[in-house]
């Protein structure tokens, strides 16, 4: 009798990208925008039907997308036996529980997405530690509009909560106890960074962070500068886990160079908050080499998102812009006006040596105005 193989097929649900224009959103550039949504979708692994966009002049308090768009949304659903959708904004747990309920589909929203993105994308302890506390804390949020068996009351004796503790007051305990735990562990390999820094501010060792938009060639420039082979790739925050090398410039050592994660518009503040023990390091830093695509049309506003982000850490440190990303762009000087109110900054193509040399004679040029001072008054431009 012949032998018969069964193969399991993976279930891969049909997604619909649902890209909004908002009222809030002041982007030059919105074909950019959504550009950069689908770019998150992809580099998620995630594989989608149809991408669709809209525009709306309101925001609708329950549903986000007002109700005659949200029809349409549910014909091309109905239509194409839509599963999940993904949407490029921001909801609130409500807005989501709505918006599932009213299309009958699974809703992931950019809070949602960035922090998957972030899970798989981390690598170290303490960056799979901070991006757990991000995912924790955005499940406990969501959890009060589960489904009614979570309210249901258990009625177990001996229980820590209590006899007849709720499902779901059992799981918002057990998720905030993950959280505690996480965060002690977090501070003890946060405990290490802070005997490293302690002995470069000994050492008075200069520090120089490499800061930017996600995708704007950091770690790139990392590799040049320093003969490192940090993953450098072409897609959304490549690197999350910062990386520190020593900086040698012509010959001479200048100090230690950092790379950080990527900023990105609209960060989840649950990742800015869980990420802000490893973007402390900022303070400590002499110069922040602040590096933009200059490339991408929306690069000015992609420079008040990392500005603003500063703005809300308390850090002002001297600034060098890095406009990168030169030899993609077919006439530099047309941006010239633009570029000269970014003061001091210098035009790399981190490609290639020539292409580095303004950054290279700076850095060569450049001394610490005093070492590891972290009340520094540098003026950071916010637009």
């Amino acid at each position: 009798m012949a032998r018969q193989e069964f193969y399991e097929t993976q279930h891969h649900p049909k997604t619909l990208l649902v890209g909004i224009q908002t009222p809030y959103n002041k982007t030059k550039d919105i074909d950019s925008y959504f550009e950069e949504f689908v770019s998150l979708v992809n580099t998620n692994g995630i594989d989608y039907e149809l991408d669709t966009y809209l525009k709306l002049r309101d925001i609708h308090p329950a549903f986000f997308i007002t109700r005659g768009k949200l029809d349409r949304i549910k014909e091309v659903v109905d239509e194409l036996e839509i599963e999940d959708i993904i949407v490029s904004e921001m909801l609130t747990p409500q807005q989501e529980r709505n918006i599932g309920d009213y299309l009958g589909v699974t809703v992931c929203d950019r809070t949602k997405l960035i922090l998957e993105i972030f899970e798989k994308a981390a690598h170290s302890a303490e960056g799979k530690t901070q991006v757990a506390i991000a995912m924790l804390q955005h499940d406990l949020s969501r959890l009060a509009g589960k489904g009614i068996h979570l309210s249901q009351q258990a009625g177990a004796v001996g229980l820590r909560g209590g006899p007849g503790e709720t499902l779901k007051e059992r799981e918002k305990r057990h998720i905030k106890s993950e959280i505690v735990k996480l965060r002690k562990q977090l501070k003890k390999i946060q405990q290490s960074r802070d005997t490293q820094r302690k002995r470069r501010l000994n050492n008075q060792i200069p520090h120089i962070s490499l800061i930017g938009y996600t995708n704007a060639g950091k770690s790139t420039i990392l590799n040049a500068l320093t003969n490192s082979k940090v993953l450098a790739e072409d897609k959304l925050f490549a690197t999350l886990d910062t990386t520190t090398r020593k900086l040698f410039v012509n010959a001479h050592e200048k100090g230690v160079l950092s790379d950080t994660v990527g900023f990105i518009q609209h960060l989840p503040p649950k990742l800015i908050e869980a990420f802000k023990s490893t973007l402390s390091e900022l303070q400590y830093a002499d110069l922040l080499i602040h590096v933009v695509d200059v490339s991408n049309q929306n690069w000015p506003s992609h420079i008040k998102v990392v500005n603003k982000i500063l703005e809300d850490l308390g850090v002002e440190k001297e600034i060098l812009y890095v406009f990168n990303k030169a030899d993609q762009v077919k006439n530099i000087d047309v941006h010239g006006m633009e570029l000269a109110y970014y003061q001091p900054h210098v035009v790399t193509n981190a490609h290639s040596k020539e292409g580095l040399s303004q950054l290279i004679d700076y850095l060569d040029s450049w001394k610490p105005k005093s070492v590891n001072n972290t009340s520094s008054t540098a003026t950071t431009h916010v637009l």
